[in-house]
């Protein structure tokens, strides 16, 4: 599972016609699930960022969650993130999870979010969305379950 957390003052995302999904102070989450993905991931994710400490604490200190702020996640599925680049010039997704996989681990973790007390807005899982954000440092974090 690979994820890009970017801090926001807000963010927006609209797909097939829909009214806009729209937060305020909080993360927007790229997210993607990767072959061989499973609902540990999901749960690791979710938890971590819930807790992570990612927000000014009036001290001039990054010390505060997103819980501790009441902040909210709007949260995007991007298989794109599981791009092999290196060779040619076409990049290859054939790390990401097949469709249903993909979608089940995306929404469990979704669900993962808001059982941790995160208010979460989502995209439309496949579909081509517009997503705009107002960055607040900006703040960008990148995530990669292989990582450890």
């Amino acid at each position: 599972m690979k994820a890009v957390l970017q801090r926001v003052k807000e963010a927006a995302v609209v797909a097939n016609g829909m009214a806009a999904r729209r937060i305020g102070r909080g993360l927007l989450v790229f997210l993607c699930v990767e072959r061989g993905d499973t609902e540990t991931e999901a749960d690791y994710f979710a938890r971590k960022i819930a807790a992570m400490r990612l927000f000014g604490d009036g001290e001039g200190r990054i010390n505060l969650s997103l819980l501790d702020i009441g902040g909210a996640a709007l949260v995007v599925s991007q298989f794109t993130l599981a791009a092999l680049w290196r060779k040619g010039n076409r990049p290859s997704f054939s790390g990401a999870a097949d469709a249903e996989t993909g979608r089940r681990l995306y929404e469990s973790f979704c669900e993962r979010l808001r059982s941790r007390k995160v208010p979460v807005k989502t995209g439309v899982f496949g579909a081509t969305m517009a997503v705009s954000l107002i960055n607040d440092g900006p703040l960008t974090i990148w995530m990669d379950s292989a990582d450890g």
